[in-house]
């Protein structure tokens, strides 16, 4: 005998079938184990989405226009600026323009400006002249022109035109560092500017939520990738060390997306974001997972486009760059006692501020060398006067600097970060085939330390648990 089932609960149990696969789909999204390395240490949190009505947005190539429907959403949370919208603003283009002049490589590098940029009228172009200059470029990187890509072109050509000069005065000294490094691991020479975005190429540069460096990195991923942060060193403000992990960062992310706009959209907001915003959006390109993505991130790409734009075409627009005063020839030295810029600086005659400048990685003016071998940039005649003097610059008011109680916590402090590291802790995922070996390799450290900061007696480990390591 067939059982009759009434039609309105077999359509309401269809209904809660449907939701409950979608609930179980969304739920699998959040807790699934993390496919990318890179990320799996960094922290996610879900943007709020309020889908109102469709915004047009046209995303201009070659001679062909593609509508994408966005929604307004994507908008909430901007800044509105007279007629136009300007959309959260990276820490490079709000840096505060005073703070960069004032800085010893402006006052002492650059010359002042021959022309001033903050008083010339903006000039302004039509859509297509942005489009067609933006397709003239010879870049890897896909540079396409639409209506967000707009307001930070205008944003760099108004507002911030004297940022520009001096991004484009101080690339003398740096972009020799970053092109090396771009040469070394065969990347596109546009990502030469990304610091433009991330810092205005400030050294020194610190984020509301910590990031540092020139390249912006956040703890976590220093770490990952070798830079040391402890309270004498910081890493990420070395422009040469931060500059050769970012490249190996943004290859890495590269590898992992097959795109540079989703690298470098996971460069900003981590790679777990981007996975993320991909599942939802079921695409696989900047533009079609851009309301899935945080605020900062949907105008982190456009803002990369352009600073590209504005450094090839300030000249169209009218904006001067500081030129460099006679270029500074430095050289390195290698220090394996105790040192501190004072001494330097009164031995050889040379400002506190120059040092400090030359090496901003040295946090305290300190150079442990007690503690390991260290490095140190000087210029050529500061080397020259350096070596001249011998020991006695270590003798140098070495009871003022560094007394005995002082030595002694600075080395008690460099063992615990040989046992634990300098602070941070990495929970490391074990996935199926890896062993202590390969864990150790990957993040730098021991196979003895992974035991003694997991409280394993032996070297079996299993699949699915989690492993701290202490950088």
């Amino acid at each position: 005998m067939q059982r009759y089932i009434p039609r309105k609960f077999t359509l309401l149990t269809i209904c809660m079938l449907f939701c409950c696969s979608l609930w179980a789909q969304e739920y699998n999204d959040e807790t699934a184990s993390d496919t990318i390395d890179i990320n799996e240490n960094i922290a996610e949190s879900d943007e709020e989405e309020n889908i109102i009505d469709n915004l047009e947005l046209f995303i201009v190539t070659d001679s062909s226009a593609i509508a994408y429907n966005m929604p307004r959403s994507a908008l909430d949370g901007v800044i509105m600026d007279e007629d136009s919208i300007v959309f959260d603003l990276p820490v490079g283009m709000s840096m505060n323009i005073d703070s960069l002049l004032n800085s010893w490589y402006a006052r002492n590098l650059l010359k002042s400006l021959d022309c001033d940029s903050r008083d010339v009228s903006p000039r302004v172009f039509s859509d297509s002249v942005y489009a067609q200059r933006l397709y003239a470029m010879p870049t890897i990187m896909n540079m396409p022109y639409n209506s967000v890509v707009r307001q930070y072109i205008d944003r760099y050509s108004t507002k911030n035109r004297s940022l520009v000069s001096y991004a484009l005065g101080i690339s003398h000294f740096y972009m020799p560092i970053i092109e090396e490094a771009i040469d070394r691991y065969e990347m596109p020479h546009e990502l030469k500017y990304l610091p433009i975005v991330e810092s205005a190429m400030k050294p020194k540069a610190v984020s509301p939520v910590g990031a540092k460096g020139l390249w912006q990195f956040m703890f976590g991923t220093s770490k990952l990738y070798g830079l040391k942060s402890n309270n004498y060193i910081e890493e990420r403000f070395d422009p040469i060390k931060s500059t050769d992990a970012a490249m190996r960062y943004l290859r890495d992310l590269y590898k992992t997306f097959g795109s540079w706009d989703l690298a470098l959209a996971a460069y900003n907001c981590g790679p777990g974001r981007v996975k993320k915003a991909i599942l939802r959006s079921g695409k696989k390109d900047f533009w079609g997972i851009y309301r899935y993505l945080p605020k900062e991130t949907r105008g982190y790409v456009p803002a990369f486009i352009a600073a590209n734009y504005i450094m090839t075409y300030h000249e169209e627009h009218g904006i001067c760059p500081m030129e460099p005063n006679v270029p500074i020839t430095t050289d390195t030295l290698h220090i394996t006692r105790n040192l501190h810029f004072a001494q330097i600086a009164d031995m050889c005659n040379v400002p506190l501020e120059e040092i400090r400048a030359i090496n901003p990685q040295y946090v305290r003016d300190i150079i442990p060398g007690n503690n390991e071998p260290c490095v140190i940039r000087l210029t050529n005649e500061t080397i020259t006067r350096f070596i001249g003097v011998g020991d006695s610059i270590y003798i140098h008011d070495e009871e003022k600097y560094f007394p005995k109680d002082k030595v002694d916590k600075m080395l008690k402090e460099a063992k615990e970060n040989n046992e634990w590291g300098s602070g941070g802790v990495i929970r490391h995922k074990i996935r199926s085939g890896e062993n202590l070996g390969s864990i150790a390799r990957k993040y730098r450290v021991k196979v003895s330390q992974l035991k003694k900061w997991n409280n394993l007696k032996n070297s079996n480990i299993r699949a699915g648990r989690y492993l701290k390591i202490y950088k």
